[in-house]
């Protein structure tokens, strides 16, 4: 099977389910920044970190193909019942890891930087990447209905990415750096 189909050169893609759409459209920005995020998780693995969030990550890597996976099949799709979805145990695995890692650190006083460790570092700029697929999700379902779970599952996904990086960090000995206004 060839990598190049040539139909997209009109600048269209195909959603699931056979529709094209505009590249520039709405949902392909929803799931190409969902790409993205996973692409500066595949990052983060590759460095030095905790197992446990190594663990985390790699689960979310899957996690994050079934977003794109769903943003790319409208919700009124024929084959939309085939396509697998993040649940409302996805949000909550992902609030008990954020529990289990905040147990572990200091209270959060103030606002910290970006930055530590190499693995804190990135798990902040996934971080940022997270918030900036969560608003262009936000967007879509302004626009189309969406599986509502997924903006759930993004929002707290930048939570626990905030909360890895800390973590991360304590783990190698890395102090959080305060904003100093």
């Amino acid at each position: 099977m060839k990598i190049y189909t040539k139909t997209g050169d009109d600048g269209t893609t195909g959603l699931f389910g056979g529709k094209r759409v505009t590249k520039y459209s709405m949902r392909i920005d929803a799931y190409g920044t969902v790409d993205e995020l996973n692409a500066v998780i595949g990052i983060a693995l590759t460095l030095n970190m905790d197992s446990l969030i190594r663990e985390h990550l790699t689960l979310l890597s899957s996690l994050l193909f079934t977003v794109g996976s769903d943003l790319a099949t409208p919700q009124d799709a024929s084959v939309k019942s085939s396509v697998p979805s993040v649940t409302e145990d996805h949000v909550a695995q992902l609030e008990h890891w954020i529990d289990t890692y905040e147990s572990h650190l200091p209270a959060l006083k103030n606002f910290i930087l970006p930055g530590g460790s190499q693995a804190g570092a990135h798990l902040h700029l996934a971080r940022t990447v997270c918030r900036r697929a969560e608003r262009a999700i936000v967007a879509l379902k302004h626009e189309e209905e969406i599986n509502s779970t997924v903006l759930r599952f993004i929002n707290r996904l930048s939570d626990y990415l905030f909360v890895a990086a800390r973590y991360a960090n304590a783990k190698e000995g890395f102090a959080d750096i305060e904003w100093k206004a």
